[in-house]
């Protein structure tokens, strides 16, 4: 276990190194997020968040595996075209624009295409009844593969609207991702778990309420789309029809408010992409809590859900 507190330990101490040196340059050059009638922050606040936690994965997880493979050297290209496309849109956002929606749903699935084409595939079901590997068609393979790497980036990404929230359910989400990992002895996945619990630790000690900056959609993009390669590479992998339901647990929250979301914004005749305040953090303050109590509320679901999943994966392991 000593081999896995490095990584987290090194990508702890990158962010809270790095960090107040972005917050002051972010300040500097003015690259803030400023309050609107959405978003009710007190004042301008530094998006650098996503850039940092970028950094500090980047460096470990290079560090660890190198470069000398197609999937590793895919993965950083994939991941870094996903946090450039979102700095982009926090610049705009800086400016007070909108950026516009296809150039990110693009950029998102090229990335999410490369990451298929390094390998890291929802390939097949094992067979509940005979324990034989079922091997899905291609086409089918692709199609899993790109909607759940598109699809996690994007509640992830939507969940990021009150300090703490991403960042605690994402730490949440990954270091039950890690414990899957581990109990099916697959140690890169597990690895990745550990440095993204790192990077958000080292986040969130300047994130929590009152925030002294953001991750913006750089940082929230960034930590959805390696959450979902984790979850290919680890979890998924040999899945049977029980055990899928572990990952889909384990970020439960995103996946089943955003869900909420998009059902409510269809109904009600809106864009799926316009924002709103339909988020659960935004309903549960609009009952009279404060945030503080809405991040404990949501971490506190965001646990449960995990728990079940993991006793899923301690069914799964020990039927």
């Amino acid at each position: 276990m000593i081999k896995y507190l490095y990584p987290l330990i090194s990508a702890l101490i990158i962010v809270l190194i790095l960090m107040p040196y972005f917050i002051k340059l972010f300040n500097k050059i003015g690259f803030m997020d400023r309050p609107t009638k959405r978003k009710k922050h007190d004042k301008p606040t530094p998006l650098c968040g996503g850039v940092v936690m970028y950094i500090a994965f980047i460096v470990v997880y290079v560090y660890i595996f190198g470069l000398h493979n197609r999937e590793k050297v895919y993965v950083v290209i994939a991941a870094t075209l996903v946090t450039a496309i979102g700095l982009i849109d926090d610049y705009y956002k800086t400016r007070g624009k909108e950026f516009r929606i296809y150039p990110r749903v693009i950029v998102q699935v090229l990335a999410a295409i490369i990451v298929y084409m390094s390998g890291i595939v929802f390939e097949g079901i094992t067979n509940p009844f005979d324990g034989t590997y079922l091997i899905l068609p291609k086409a089918l393979q692709f199609i899993l593969t790109i909607t759940w790497i598109f699809g996690v980036t994007t509640v992830i990404n939507w969940s990021d609207g009150m300090d703490g929230v991403a960042g605690g359910i994402t730490v949440i989400s990954s270091s039950t991702l890690c414990v899957v990992a581990l109990a099916k002895a697959q140690t890169e996945s597990a690895m990745m778990s550990v440095i993204l619990v790192g990077i958000i630790l080292g986040f969130l000690r300047y994130n929590h309420y009152p925030a002294k900056v953001f991750m913006g959609d750089s940082g929230a993009n960034f930590l959805g789309f390696m959450l979902a390669i984790i979850a290919l590479d680890g979890a998924f992998k040999q899945a049977t029809v029980v055990s899928i339901f572990i990952p889909i647990l384990a970020l439960g929250v995103p996946i089943f408010d955003n869900l909420f979301v998009i059902g409510k914004r269809f109904v009600e005749g809106k864009p799926v992409y316009a924002a709103d305040r339909s988020q659960i953090h935004y309903r549960l303050e609009e009952k009279g809590m404060n945030t503080k109590q809405v991040v404990t509320f949501i971490c506190v679901i965001s646990c449960v859900l995990s728990m079940i999943s993991l006793l899923i994966l301690y069914y799964n392991l020990h039927k």
